[in-house]
């Protein structure tokens, strides 16, 4: 309490100077000394309650810089992760990545692998990127994260002395990308250098180097622009004189071209080197001892002595299978250790299972290279007998059953929608991917018991390396849209059941109809070498084509090699000793070759192009195009038509892609997207509508996505109808056609277009029908008139061009029922008008439809005849009337061209109507015509049509079309 008050009381003291400052100015002398001495003693009072002020601190870091094709590289250490073992960052540009590495203390006496593990992370703020995910956190490693640990632990891994088995961690974090690099070369070089710094045991350093080829020239370290117009994507690692790992993605690369590259990436990559040796120098640490794990001499060869007869007498057997082979091995392992524990050798105990296999790695080293035998029995170059199968089972869109030996693979295609492509949250590369294969190595195809996890490193490795091998000959996505899914399920495994998921996913692209140029396969090819054991040179070795999984255990290499007649797709490399020569690894390219082409011939024996992408059970694709605007209902109803339909629907930049089955369930998801978007309206298109209000003249219908329209009581049926309600009630289905639209934009639906035509009966009557009634029917039920008749085209006499008879449907502007109905509102003497239905406006298309009306037969026999028409009318927004052929009339009904109807009324005129008119008025559009009861139609010129005319002369014409005020419009015949 007490220091509570002080410490209240001194503030009050240096604050009581400064309150009575502006009210007491220095008026007495001496007054001004006595404040300034206690303004010194305010001053120390502060300096004494004050906490000192930090030091500033100073971190030594260390940088080496060089340069590799053009671009500046930088290892730097010191700064950042001072506590790791080692730890360096990298940065070319403003990419910048850490690798930090640490190791246990102690290493597990029963422990005889070495247990490394490398993590590498992308984490999303590297790109200034908030993550997506529910948490916005990165949750489990992605497959690109797996993918760049495995390119970082192939080359190092070697380089361990063999007996260190402590647990070393290796932690990659990106922390910074400018999208232009891909940071996985530079993770492994980092990793190197940070390896030199810390006091683990290492045979390092490695450069590491990503080299290009564009338009047949290399390019070192090209950035992800440059490698999406490259043929070639080669990460190259590599000791000063020796390679420790090759990744390669390439567009059928010849042999030649690939050596060539290897070269030049192995003289670039050894730039990393010496960088790394002088960082090393002035900041790493000196090398500990760490207990080694190794066997005495002298139990090695008690253990060698007990099991080396047995061992040989097994693998001279070539009658033995993988699993005979197995158990028989297993069997000589029990046997020295019964031997050893009657003994109580301790010692040999520990490490028989190491020095067993070690054994059997000498025997078969020998046997292989001194006489030139194989476990199975074959010669060094040649491949297992081949089973290929293809439409194994035809209901999947695609499968295809491939072996070669005991190993075999099935391989299945499924196709979807391009709305199904992998989302890609890598901070370099595309966003997405469409073509995807994944490979499934289960635990019964080696005949063992295990658990299955999430994402496994082999699996993933192994299923983009097939991945990147059928990459190259899929079709450009322009011409074919598809996201593909390979399944490869590893049925059973003797070695390279990755490239036999090549080889079964190339026959099952085929099988599914996808037009891939070729087929891919592929080989692996192992090394067995003999090395002086005090220079490490190669003093004799054996190149192997198609190993089985023991030579691949007890050899030295396995070289996977995929690709097509024409050059190599790609390659992956993975080698148990420190390095092998570059010269060995180009004279491998050859037998790989060789077999190659062999497994081609067998593939198309059994395939050799795509079958029809409909054939059997291959799904349905159809594309359509809307506005943004239209898809906004799409959007919010997609879900809902999958689950009606069971088709996949996506959206994307105003393209909606349906992807089905079969063809019944991608036109039920086509009619529901059209029923909800909406498409734009063609004239005699069939439409599905829904009923929404029934009027005396018609009911109004919604369709097409929401849009009205206005099915007109003349076009209900073929047959004369009294009462709309009779045939239609409210929320009723339709199949409807559309016939156009009228003056005022609505569009008009016809129920009896979508009808079959009701036979015509023959009529025999001399007068002539005048006011007979005009059929209108769709161009798809148009009745055959006979043989003779064939599709004319002829000029109509406004200059248009008649179109074939059986072209696309017209407008028709309005029907007869429209105006006998307004005939019978205003009397036979007034002059008709038309009435009109007002249905939702619609935004007609801006192309100019035309207009197909009947004309009269003139002769018995001839064939029936189509115009098509452009209106040009007064009030008209350009609209067109569309009809049908009027059916076939015979001599008796033919209309007498020459002569007006028998008691003619202007009010009962109908479309098609021949009359003799006279010229009451000629203006400069047109004429005006006085029929014969007094009323007046019009006629129009034609543009640079007209002809001579005069007042009172008498024209036959043809009623075309009414105008907005009911006016007729005529054409002339004569």
């Amino acid at each position: 309490m007490s220091m509570a008050v002080a410490a209240s009381l001194r503030s009050l003291a240096r604050r009581r100077p400064r309150l009575r400052l502006p009210a007491a100015p220095l008026a007495v002398p001496g007054a001004r000394a006595a404040f300034l001495s206690g303004a010194a003693e305010e001053a120390a009072a502060d300096a004494a309650a004050a906490p000192p002020a930090p030091g500033r601190k100073v971190l030594e870091s260390f940088r080496e810089e060089f340069e590799i094709g053009g671009r500046s590289i930088a290892f730097e250490t010191g700064k950042m992760a001072r506590f790791a073992n080692g730890s360096v960052v990298i940065s070319m540009e403003d990419t910048n990545v850490l690798a930090t590495v640490a190791a246990a203390k102690s290493s597990e006496p029963v422990r005889d692998f070495l247990p490394l593990t490398v993590d590498y992370q992308e984490k999303q703020y590297a790109q200034g990127v908030i993550p997506t995910t529910y948490m916005r956190r990165e949750g489990a490693p992605k497959e690109r994260e797996l993918l760049c640990g495995r390119i970082i632990d192939r080359p190092i891994r070697p380089l361990f002395p063999p007996g260190f088995y402590h647990e070393i961690q290796i932690m990659v974090n990106v922390l910074s990308s400018d999208g232009k690099q891909d940071p996985d070369v530079m993770a492994a070089n980092a990793s190197s250098a940070a390896l030199m710094l810390s006091d683990i045991p290492w045979n390092g350093p490695i450069g590491v180097i990503r080299v290009g080829r564009i338009d047949g020239n290399f390019v070192l370290n090209p950035t992800v622009h440059e490698l999406g117009l490259s043929d070639l994507n080669l990460i190259y690692a590599c000791s000063r004189d020796k390679t420790l790992m090759i990744d390669v993605q390439a567009r059928e690369i010849t042999e030649r071209d690939l050596q060539a590259g290897m070269k030049l990436a192995h003289s670039e990559a050894i730039k990393c080197i010496d960088p790394q040796i002088r960082l090393a120098k002035r900041a790493g640490k000196e090398k500990k001892e760490y207990k080694i794990s190794l066997i005495s001499d002298t139990s090695y060869e008690k253990i060698r002595n007990l099991s080396e007869a047995p061992i040989e007498e097994v693998f001279t057997d070539s009658s033995y299978g993988k699993f005979e082979r197995g158990e028989a091995l297993e069997k000589i392992t029990q046997s020295v250790k019964a031997k050893l524990e009657e003994e109580n050798d301790e010692d040999s105990l520990k490490f028989l299972s190491k020095a067993v296999d070690t054994v059997r790695k000498q025997v078969i080293r020998k046997r292989i290279i001194e006489e030139g035998l194989r476990l199975d029995g074959r010669q060094l170059d040649e491949v297992r007998p081949l089973y290929c199968e293809s439409n194994t089972y035809p209901i999947l869109h695609g499968s295809a059953l491939f072996s070669r030996g005991d190993t075999q693979v099935l391989c299945t295609v499924t196709l979807g929608a391009p709305g199904d492509a992998q989302r890609l949250d890598s901070i370099v590369g595309p966003p997405t991917k469409r073509f995807m294969l994944h490979y499934s190595f289960p635990p019964f195809s080696i005949n063992e018991v295990a658990k299955r996890g999430g994402l496994n490193r082999r699996e993933v490795g192994h299923g983009t390396l097939a991945e990147k091998a059928l990459l190259a000959v899929l079709p450009p996505e322009s011409d074919f849209p598809y996201t593909v899914r390979v399944n490869s399920e590893v049925m059973a495994s003797d070695g390279s059941t990755s490239m036999a998921s090549v080889c079964g996913g190339s026959m099952a692209l085929m099988d599914a109809g996808i037009p891939v140029r070729e087929h891919v396969a592929g080989v692996s090819v192992g090394l067995v070498s003999l090395v002086d054991p005090t220079t490490g040179d190669f003093s004799n070795y054996r190149i192997l084509t198609d190993i089985l999984g023991l030579e691949d255990h007890l050899g030295d290499m396995d070289f996977k090699i995929a690709g097509t007649r024409k050059g190599i797709t790609a390659i992956q490399l993975d080698i148990k000793p420190a390095g092998i020569p570059l010269d060995i690894i180009c004279e491998s390219l050859e037998p790989a070759r060789k077999a190659r082409n062999q497994i081609l011939d067998r593939m198309d024996q059994e395939i050799s192009t795509a079958r029809a992408i409909n054939d059997g059970s291959g799904p349905r694709l159809a594309t359509l195009s809307f506005s943004s605007d239209s898809l906004r209902k799409l959007l919010f109803h997609r879900k809902t038509i999958e689950k009606a339909t069971g088709a996949r629907v996506s959206v994307s930049d105003g393209t909606v892609t349906i992807v089905a089955k079969t063809q019944p369930i991608m036109d039920k998801a086509i009619e529901k997207v059209e029923f909800l978007v909406g498409r734009e309206i063609e004239v005699g298109r069939t439409y599905k509508g829904i009923v929404s209000s029934i009027k005396e003249y018609g009911a109004f219908v919604e369709f097409n996505g929401g849009q009205q329209g206005l099915l007109h009581i003349s076009e209900l049926s073929h047959e004369p109808v009294s009462k709309v309600s009779d045939i239609l009630t409210v929320g009723q289905v339709l199949s409807l056609m559309c016939i156009g639209q009228d003056v005022r934009g609505n569009i008009k639906l016809s129920l009896k277009a979508t009808l079959p035509q009701p036979r015509k009966k023959d009529v025999k009557s001399k007068d002539p029908l005048p006011s007979q009634e005009v059929g209108w029917a769709a161009v798809e039920n148009m009745p055959s008139v006979g043989a003779d008749a064939e599709p004319s085209s002829s000029k109509h006499e406004d200059g248009t061009a008649e179109a074939p008879a059986f072209s696309t449907p017209s407008v028709i502007i309005r029907s007869e029922a429209d105006c006998d109905a307004q005939d019978v509102a205003n009397g036979p003497k007034k002059r008709a008008k038309v009435a009109k239905s007002s249905p939702r406006p619609y935004k007609a298309p801006s192309k100019c439809q035309e207009v197909r009306t009947a004309t009269a037969k003139k002769a018995p026999g001839t064939t029936k005849k189509t115009k098509k028409v452009k209106i040009e009318e007064s009030g008209s927004d350009g609209l067109e009337t569309s009809g049908s052929d009027v059916p076939e009339q015979t001599a008796s009904n033919t209309l007498d061209l020459k002569q007006s109807p028998v008691n003619f009324q202007s009010g009962s005129m109908k479309l098609g109507d021949v009359v003799t008119a006279k010229v009451y008025q000629i203006r400069a559009l047109g004429l005006v015509l006085e029929l014969s009861d007094g009323a007046r139609g019009m006629h129009k010129f034609e543009e640079n049509g007209q002809k001579e005319f005069e007042v009172g002369q008498e024209l036959l014409v043809k009623c075309q079309s009414f105008n907005a005020k009911g006016i007729p419009v005529f054409s002339l015949l004569d």
